[in-house]
């Protein structure tokens, strides 16, 4: 991985774009047994539909996942300080999603060059499921 140096990097740059296939079943079952996460709102139908939803939907924390992806796949884990997020939407079967970020702020704390990135996950019709920031220190 080559990582960003603080010098070649400015407030409005933008993350390369992670990209992930639709959201399927198969999906929520493997996240399902990785995470250990077997609520039976993300994986039931029975279940979801009494529940009031048309169908199971994307656990909200397979959509941090994709966000911690976009993060790593920028800088090394190494390099994250923080990272925040909020849930925003639910995603549902079919759902692309997409996440994005963009350096908000450069600074210095603690004898470190650092960026603010502003982070979100949304489908393909653009609504955003997640959005929070993270924190990376950059070499010089």
């Amino acid at each position: 991985m080559h990582a960003p140096r603080y010098d070649d990097v400015k407030v409005g740059d933008k993350l390369p774009a992670l990209v992930l296939p639709p959201v399927n079943r198969t999906t929520l079952a493997l996240y399902a047994g990785a995470s250990g996460d077997h609520n039976p709102i993300h994986i039931d139908i029975d279940f979801a539909r009494k529940s009031r939803m048309p169908d199971v939907f994307a656990h909200g924390m397979l959509s941090a996942a994709y966000l911690g992806r976009l993060l790593t796949g920028w800088v090394p884990q190494a390099s994250l300080r923080s990272v925040s997020i909020r849930f925003t939407g639910i995603t549902h079967l079919g759902n692309q999603p997409t996440c994005t970020g963009e350096i908000v702020e450069k600074f210095e704390a603690n004898g470190e060059k650092r960026v603010k990135v502003a982070i979100k996950c949304a489908n393909q019709y653009g609504e955003d499921k997640l959005v929070g920031e993270a924190v990376a220190a950059l070499a010089a």
